[in-house]
């Protein structure tokens, strides 16, 4: 028996627009990485494979964190904030993740990024109109 998998082509990023981040996988996903205490403990492929969809988390988070922040006024300090985040979060995952630091430095990205976007959320709530129009 044989598994397959499937690469889903989306330059537009409709996909993530229509579904949410899966916030339980990508914080059990967080704490499992930040509990590892010495590089020993995980094999070197599983900390290349655990920082590639760390990475691909926090892209998705950022996406989410980016849509709230553009709801806001330019001069809101909470969409300023936000983009300091992000800006921070685009150099960091342009980098490659190849030590059990750097997966711990991006399982920290998402807790930061999933504080910002609850923050955001609060700040600046779906207009339910607005979002079944678009």
């Amino acid at each position: 028996m044989s598994s397959s998998h499937h690469v889903l082509y989306d330059p537009e990023g409709r996909l993530t627009a229509e579904l949410p981040p899966d916030r339980t996988v990508h914080e059990q996903v967080v704490r499992t990485a930040l509990a590892w205490s010495s590089p020993l403990v995980v094999p070197a492929d599983d900390v290349a494979r655990i920082g590639r969809l760390l990475a691909g988390a926090a892209r998705v988070v950022a996406d989410e964190v980016r849509v709230h922040a553009e709801r806001l006024p330019e001069d809101d300090g909470r969409r300023l904030f936000a983009e300091l985040i992000l800006q921070e979060a685009d150099g960091s995952l342009s980098q490659p993740c190849t030590s059990l630091k750097g997966v711990q430095n991006r399982a920290r990205l998402i807790r930061a990024l999933y504080e910002r976007l609850d923050r955001l959320r609060a700040a600046a709530p779906v207009d339910e109109a607005a979002a079944a129009s678009s």
